[in-house]
């Protein structure tokens, strides 16, 4: 029997016109059910199976700072932030280029098209006018694929010099593997990590996402990287039937590749952008990642290891964070449970905006390129959770090994996260009043990236071509 666990604010998938609904429980599912005028009832599974839905929380007191949009339509009709905003800028995202290298089935900015690029000139106003909108935060270059631009070492070079402390470049790594001075290049201009498109360790699972073999394509990227002292993390996004039995599994490459690999960071597939005519909506969940992690991986890391976020809404993203040790076991890092009362949302981004940059930036001194690591005793790539060594227990050590735990800390670190992204089945307003991740516009506007992406099922965008 379904139980009402609450309302919910969203938009009809087929006009995007706001409309109510209710957040239905159904024994470990939870579906949000909303209603339209004109196109009916739509039910869509938000959530599915442990951790329980209830216990994901960690409320925070919203932050009404910042330069504010005024309230005209309503959410999340008035982006850019809107005084009804609950939360302030932790990375802005500045899309340098429409134009892409590969033609994906699945792209939430369906890229690929032949618009002109920003100017550098325009590029330059627009880091300026982001940092003083958000009185600082991270930066990624996204796109299309950035890597088109020739001009990407300037690129960078504009952003630090416009006071950005840290640099992510968001790409499907073929130029970074075509070209083996780039990454050196970007490097030496200021970029601190690259933000990876590595869907799977099978081609099967790159012909099914990206429409052609890749993985040795993403192995010389890597490599490129690694040489070039960048950090790295590892990006997949995850469809049902096609890699959700793959997630500790690139984990472990991540692991192998460390230490300049700094992370996995799962995405969820969300029905936006570009993405298969003939789909039903089948939303991989967050608490299906946190226990196909610790099913996948043989309870080497368990779904009790990870944590809601300080920083975006609570039903946005977990994480974790871990360490290989020198014999090659795996230790989590930290308590393993969270302080849920009320903090300001602010200082939970502020405090997200220094731990990010630290993690996915590459660790100062680390050997390159890196030795496998493979384990104790362990025969690489031998079974699911063959290597490493691992331990779900946090990690103690006695005071005279304290200078070597954290040097190792300082190099050895890597991080397993994940965030649903939500579209037009699932936007819940509550969840993007509580965003972080914002789109930077060339008129100075902040939009929430869901809201920025957002398309009707006929592929009508919100905001995107339409800014």
């Amino acid at each position: 029997m379904n139980k009402v666990l609450g309302s919910v604010e969203s938009v009809c998938p087929e006009c995007l016109n706001r409309v109510t609904g209710e957040l239905l429980r159904d024994g470990d599912v939870v579906r949000m059910v909303k209603r339209c005028p004109e196109h009916g009832e739509f039910s869509t599974v938000v959530w599915r199976g442990n951790p329980d839905f209830s216990s994901w929380v960690r409320p925070k007191i919203p932050f009404g700072g910042g330069v504010r949009e005024e309230i005209g339509n309503g959410c999340p009709f008035d982006c850019g932030l809107c005084a009804r905003h609950a939360q302030r800028t932790c990375t802005a995202l500045v899309e340098i280029t429409s134009r892409c290298n590969l033609r994906c089935p699945v792209c939430f900015a369906d890229s690929g098209g032949a618009g002109p690029d920003p100017s550098l000139d325009v590029l330059q106003r627009m880091f300026e006018q982001t940092l003083t909108r958000t009185g600082g935060c991270n930066l990624q270059l996204s796109g299309g694929e950035p890597t088109v631009r020739d001009d990407l070492e300037e690129i960078v070079r504009l952003a630090r010099g416009a006071g950005f402390g840290f640099v992510q470049l968001n790409t499907n790594g073929l130029r970074l593997a075509d070209d083996s001075g780039l990454a050196g290049k970007l490097a030496e201009a200021g970029l601190s990590s690259v933000f990876l498109q590595f869907d799977g360790v099978r081609d099967e699972t790159f012909r099914a996402m990206r429409g052609r073999d890749l993985l040795e394509v993403k192995k010389k990227a890597i490599a490129h990287a690694s040489t070039a002292g960048l950090g790295i993390v590892l990006v997949p996004t995850v469809a049902r039937g096609v890699n959700v039995d793959q997630l500790w599994d690139v984990v472990r490459f991540g692991l192998e590749h460390q230490p300049h690999v700094r992370g996995v960071h799962f995405q969820p597939m969300s029905y936006f952008g570009r993405y298969p005519e003939d789909f039903i909506p089948d939303h991989v969940t967050l608490p299906e990642l946190m226990t196909g992690l610790e099913l996948q991986s043989g309870g080497v890391v368990k779904a009790s290891d990870f944590l809601p976020p300080g920083c975006e809404h609570a039903l946005c993203s977990f994480s974790g964070k871990f360490m290989t040790r020198e014999d090659g076991s795996f230790v989590r890092l930290g308590s393993a449970s969270c302080d849920c009362t009320p903090k300001p949302a602010e200082a939970g981004a502020l405090k997200s905006i220094g731990v990010t940059a630290r993690q996915w930036s590459a660790p100062s001194g680390a050997a390159s390129p890196n030795p496998p690591c493979t384990g104790q005793g362990a025969k690489p790539r031998a079974g699911r959770g063959a290597a490493p060594r691992i331990s779900s227990t946090p990690t103690s050590t006695p005071d005279n090994d304290l200078d070597r735990f954290l040097s190792r800390a300082r190099t050895h670190t890597f991080t397993i996260s994940a965030m649903a992204f939500q579209d037009a089945w699932t936007l819940n307003l509550e969840r993007l009043q509580g965003c972080c991740i914002h789109v930077a516009q060339p008129d100075g506007r902040l939009i929430p990236f869901c809201a920025f992406n957002l398309t009707a099922r006929d592929g009508r965008a919100l905001y995107r071509g339409r800014t």
